[in-house]
Order: structure tokens, then C-alpha cells, then sequence
């Protein structure tokens, strides 16, 4: 019996495994009993770190739990389980959640002497379980739960094993899995904006990211599904969406038939991938998401700037509700560094795509990511990106030194080579180009008239708090307006409000409310080069 201990499989064997479709229902997983009593009435407690598609899939895992009798609270001591929704993008986002475990590791050896018959829950799902796998296991004793992102379905049953001392881990990643019939359950109900998942997954293969390792290839949902959750989302009162994936332009709702000639890649622009054919587009989705509510604002993100066809661009200028703001992730103004990142393209294609979207979009936004100190950056190539940034009018911009991830393509092929305190210092000096620029940007501003969404009110001052078309926050007092039947009336969280630009910061506006508005009133009058803003 030793020896067949000795030799027989190992924890890697068991958490590791070839993809299998999860559509609807729970996965089988061989080395789990089936047949678990699930409980009910037990009271989560959710962090969440990292991206907004994090956000998304908490919203879908407690549309599990709560279907199965699980019950959500925003107060630790009342909490039975705590699950943290990991990211595993940047070494900083992974020091966090060690912060984190520390304290939940020490609630737990509280909670045990205070309340044996109480016992916590710790739960670790998202990316970061996806990447540590055994790491999290024999590290964190404390940890009992250990979820990828395409297993969430299976928290009922990995969370009712726990209650036997075991830890459970379910890590298998799918190659169908979308989530499409699971419909969230938002964390803040009076939110005026939700996320909407229309993807998972990625293809492209950065050299820098991990992601792919993550959460696995790309599939996309159906777009029936996605148009379904918009509607049901503008019965609850919610005035915009925003439609997540990792690279969303390349959206393809294969089980879809189109009579449409699949576009090419734009000159300059190439993918290590085998695009797929046929079906429905992100062109289609936006359409059909669009005109669900001509009263609901559509966002978008992330999308890579290889896939922006013109049939993108004609629907967002066309429609109203579909926000002038495109994020254009150039990562590096240096083409010698975008080839060791594996962006496909150079620095030239990417401006004559910026070029090409500023001609056909007029008052068009645009958002970036940059990396500053990849592996082998020269201050020569770092200067190139300082100078793109220059060039390109952002209005928003993520900014991070480079942290080299295990598993990506960078971690075996380059060497992080690049001295932190260079990093430091060139995140700074991107830091000071960008905030002067959007000083800049902003200043242009003062005079006109914006379309805000008001979101809520500002704690500290007592303010309203809404944004613009260009998701740029804007703050203004709280006071009587006219309304849309000539009257007056107070501005409340959700309404559409013109707003004139009276202060500007470089990353907020202060404004003056004029009179509530709708969508389709506040550009009926406006040319289609002056969608955004109109001078009073």
C-alpha cells in the first residue's frame, strides 16, 4: 500500500486536466464525490481586486450562490465564508491579496477559539488561483477553496466538501465555458451603471501577459444572451453598460449565421493566431445592444488596436447612445519593443489607426494602457513612448512599470533586466507627460456643455458625481434644474443632466447643471462633429 501511495498521482495531477464544456451545469470532476450536501444560510463576505471583469464574475458567482441559498454580507464579523476574487495581472495586484490573506488567515484563528461551532470559510478564486495553484494549497493552510475562473458553477459543492476539513480545488479550464445562462446578480443593486461579460479568454499572446494562462482561450457568448441582460438590465432602472472582455473587437458569435465578408486586418497590423470565420461581429453585437434602449449608454473595453474594422467605427458614430470613447491600448511608443511584446504592430501603424479613427469619429476620446521598463527597454525606446503620448491626446491612461509574470511568453524568453528604480523613474515621467496633457485637454473644456450620467454624491463635499461621454468624472451642486415638462426638480442618482463646464482639473471637471436631458434630446441639434460638447 506504501508503495502505491509513493507512486501514484500527485496534487498536480488532480488540479491540472484537459479543457471540457460547461455550459449548464456543474462540471463532473473525478476525484470529487458528486453527491455533497450543498447547505444554505451561510453569509458571504466578497473582496474583489483587479479589473472590471472581475467585478463581472463575482456578479456571477453570487447569482450561483444566491440561487443556492447562500445569503451576502458587507460585514466581516457577520461572514461565514470570505471569497477573494483575485487578479494575477502585476506582481503589485498578487501583494495585495497577500495582505489580504494575512488578515482573513488571522479572522479565522480568531473566529475558531472564539466560536468553534462558527467555523470561517476561506475562498480564493479569479486568476491568481488559476496561476498558484499548489502554491495557494500548501502556502495558505487556511485557504479551503481553490476556484479558476471557468469553475465557478462548481462553488456550491467545492464550498459544502470544506465543511468536511478537506480543501477543494477545481482549476480546469474550459473551452466553451461563457457563463451565458447564469444571470448576475449585481453587488450594488442602486448602482445606475452595470458590466456586462461578453467574452473570456484571449488569443493573442503578449509576450507580457498573462491572461491566456489564466483564463484561457477565447470563446465569445451568444448574442442573444448578451442582448437579453441589457434589456432585463434597463428594467431595473440602469442607465449604462459597459461590455467587458479582453480584446472585445474580436467578438464572433459563431452560432450565428452572417452573409457578411469577414473584414481584413488593417495594413500594418498581423495576430499568431488563426482569426475565426463567419458569424455574428462586435459591428452586430453593438447594433443589437444599442438599440435595446436608445436611452442607455453602451461602453466598451478592452479591445487591441489590430481590430478596429470600419464597420466599428461606422456604428459608434452612428448611434448616439454608444459613448465616443475608444481605448486603444498602445503599451509602447518604441516598435522594436512592441515586437518583443508581440503586439502586432508597429508604432507607425498604430498612429495611422489613431489618425483614422480621429477622421471618422470627430470629438472622438481615446484611453490607453502603457508599459514602461519591458524587458531590454533603452532610454532611447522609453523616450519614443513619452513622445507617442505626446502626439496621441489621451484622456485617460493606465500607467505601470513592467512585473514580470511566470508562464508568460517574456518570463522564458527575455530577461527583466531593466533596474527597478529606472522603472520608478520612467512611471513617474509618464505620470508628469500624462497629467499635463490632460490639464491641457481638460482646459479646452471650460465653457461647453456636457451630457452627464449622474452616479451619486461626493462624501466628502456633498457634491454630485456624474461623467461624461468620455467617462471623465465631473462634480457639481446639488439644486433644482428644468425638468423635461418645463417644470423644476432635483437631480437625482441616474438622470441625464446638461452640464456646463465651469472648472477643470487633470483628472476631474467642475461643472454648473443647466436642465435635465435624455440621449437622443441632448444631440438631437448637434452636428455629428460637435456630438460631445456644445458652446454656450
Amino acid at each position: 500500500m506504501k508503495d502505491k501511495v509513493k507512486n501514484g498521482p500527485g496534487l498536480k495531477e488532480f488540479i491540472i486536466g484537459d479543457s471540457e464544456t460547461v455550459l449548464t451545469g456543474r462540471p463532473h470532476i473525478p476525484y470529487l464525490p458528486e453527491n455533497v450536501e450543498i447547505g444554505s444560510k451561510r453569509k458571504v463576505y466578497f473582496d474583489v481586486y483587479g479589473c472590471q471583469m472581475n467585478l463581472s464574475d463575482t456578479e456571477i458567482v453570487w447569482s450561483i450562490l444566491k440561487n443556492e441559498g447562500f445569503e451576502k454580507t458587507e460585514i466581516e464579523d457577520e461572514a461565514d465564508i470570505f471569497l477573494v476574487m483575485t487578479c494575477a495581472i502585476r506582481e503589485g495586484a498578487e501583494s495585495k491579496i497577500w495582505h489580504r490573506l494575512d488578515h482573513l488567515r488571522g479572522f479565522k484563528r480568531r473566529r475558531s477559539l472564539k466560536n468553534k461551532q462558527r467555523p470561517v470559510k476561506i475562498g480564493i478564486l479569479g486568476c491568481m488561483a488559476e496561476r498558484l495553484k499548489e502554491k495557494l494549497i500548501e502556502k495558505e493552510k487556511a485557504v479551503d477553496v481553490v476556484a479558476g475562473p471557468d469553475s465557478y458553477r462548481d462553488l456550491p459543492r467545492l464550498l459544502a466538501l470544506t465543511n468536511g476539513g478537506q480543501t477543494a480545488v477545481n482549476v480546469l479550464l474550459s473551452l466553451d465555458e461563457t457563463y451565458a445562462d447564469v444571470v448576475p446578480v449585481r453587488l450594488n443593486e442602486d448602482s445606475v451603471s452595470a458590466f456586462i461579460s461578453i467574452m473570456r479568454g484571449c488569443d493573442n499572446m503578449c509576450t507580457y501577459c498573462i491572461v491566456p494562462f489564466t483564463r484561457g482561450r477565447e470563446r465569445s457568448r451568444p448574442v442573444s444572451s448578451i442582448a437579453e441582460e441589457v434589456r432585463q438590465l434597463a428594467d431595473q432602472g440602469v442607465r449604462e453598460v459597459t461590455l467587458l472582455g479582453q480584446n472585445v473587437n474580436s467578438y464572433r458569435d459563431v452560432s450565428q449565421h452572417s452573409d457578411k465578408l469577414d473584414t481584413q486586418l488593417a495594413k500594418g497590423f498581423k495576430t499568431v493566431y488563426k482569426s475565426k470565420k463567419g458569424g455574428l461581429r462586435f459591428a452586430d453585437l453593438l447594433e443589437k445592444v444599442s438599440s435595446v434602449d436608445p436611452e442607455m449608454r453602451i461602453r466598451f473595453t478592452a479591445a487591441h488596436p489590430k481590430d478596429f474594422p470600419d464597420e466599428v467605427l461606422q456604428i459608434i458614430k452612428e448611434r448616439p447612445n454608444i459613448c465616443k470613447a475608444l481605448h486603444l491600448p498602445a503599451q509602447s511608443g518604441s516598435t522594436e519593443v512592441l515586437q518583443r511584446m508581440r503586439r502586432g504592430y508597429s508604432r507607425e501603424a498604430y498612429l495611422d489607426l489613431v489618425r483614422h479613427i480621429t477622421d471618422s469619429i470627430p470629438g472622438v476620446g481615446l484611453s490607453t494602457d502603457m508599459i514602461c521598463g519591458f524587458c531590454g527597454e533603452t532610454e532611447e525606446e522609453f523616450q519614443e513612448t513619452l513622445s507617442l503620448m505626446e502626439i496621441v491626446d489621451y484622456n485617460i491612461a493606465f500607467l505601470f512599470p513592467y512585473s514580470m509574470r511566470e508562464k508568460t511568453t517574456a518570463y522564458r524568453r527575455y530577461k527583466d533586466d531593466v533596474p527597478e528604480e529606472v522603472k520608478k523613474d520612467r512611471h513617474n515621467r509618464m505620470i508628469e507627460v500624462y497629467r499635463r496633457k490632460c490639464q491641457i485637454l481638460n482646459e479646452a473644456e471650460v465653457g461647453n456643455t456636457h451630457l452627464v450620467l449622474v452616479e451619486g454624491v461626493v462624501k466628502k463635499t456633498g457634491q454630485l458625481l456624474g461623467r461624461n461621454e468620455l467617462y471623465l468624472k465631473v462634480v457639481f451642486n446639488q439644486q433644482e434644474i428644468l425638468s423635461e415638462d418645463n417644470g423644476q426638480r432635483l437631480i437625482r442618482p441616474g438622470d441625464y443632466v446638461a452640464v456646463k463646464i465651469i472648472g477643470a482639473k487633470s483628472s476631474v471637471f467642475s461643472g454648473m447643471p443647466l436642465y435635465h436631458t435624455s440621449i437622443s434630446d441632448f444631440y438631437r441639434d448637434r452636428t455629428w462633429g460637435d456630438r460631445r460638447v456644445v458652446t454656450l
